[in-house]
């Protein structure tokens, strides 16, 4: 009765306030969350990806550039879609223009075509990335939290924000070399209330780039006693993003 209550309310809001879909921004055709035509445009990534962090890689590669140079604290992950333009746009969207819903909708993006790695990793709970308390006053809502949500949708993990949480405000890290990166993630994370000790922990976050903040993270929630790490992105960069 429950369930049927959520479509009932779902059939009611997509009525009243369209969903948007996160790749043309155009109202989505009613009860979905993605026009059809625009679902086979997103850029899936396929083919042969890099052995750690999942970014596409040659044929013949089995590390990218940056995990062959790098020496990453979680066990493995995996980004779904590249980078470029169009969901760039989507995730500045999701970030910045208060697109709130497309958190929901990628996550359920996500979690379907990771579903294979995911039932490979067996976590426990999903963690999104969080966010400095300052920044969520002002956006309102932590983008990784409601792709989480989604993933939690699809794959009926759940969702736990109380075992990670960041303290310490970061600078924007467009600009900022791997290095700096690092730096400037230093001690801004720390366990919550909750125990993450023996647990299979799969992070959840909108973007990978070097891997600083997924290492960052991954450090901590090992200090605390989890047993393994694993991170799923939407979106995951390509080519060599890594400067020695």
């Amino acid at each position: 009765m429950r369930a049927v209550y959520r479509k009932v309310i779902s059939a009611a809001e997509d009525l009243l306030w369209p969903r948007r879909c996160p790749y043309c921004h155009e109202a989505a055709p009613f009860g979905k969350e993605i026009c059809p035509e625009c679902a086979g445009r997103l850029p899936v990534i396929r083919g042969a990806r890099c052995g750690k962090c999942g970014k596409p890689v040659e044929s013949f590669e089995n590390l990218c550039d940056d995990c062959r140079k790098t020496e990453h604290v979680y066990s493995e992950g995996i980004g779904i879609f590249r980078y470029d333009e169009a969901m760039r746009e989507s995730m500045a969207q999701l970030k910045f223009k208060g697109r709130r819903e497309y958190g929901r909708t990628l996550g359920h993006l996500a979690g379907r075509a990771a579903a294979l790695r995911i039932a490979k990793w067996k976590p426990d709970a999903l963690v999104p990335v969080p966010m400095h308390p300052g920044k969520m006053k002002t956006r309102g809502y932590n983008q990784a939290s409601e792709i989480a949500g989604g993933v939690s949708d699809v794959t009926g993990i759940e969702v736990r924000e109380d075992l990670l949480l960041r303290v310490r405000e970061t600078k924007a890290m467009k600009e900022l070399s791997p290095a700096e990166r690092r730096d400037n993630l230093r001690n801004a994370f720390r366990t919550g209330s909750g125990s993450a000790s023996d647990m299979r922990i799969l992070l959840v976050d909108d973007i990978y780039t070097t891997g600083a903040t997924v290492d960052a993270a991954s450090g901590v929630l090992l200090h605390a006693g989890a047993e393994q790490i694993f991170f799923l992105a939407v979106c995951i960069g390509q080519g060599f993003m890594v400067q020695f």
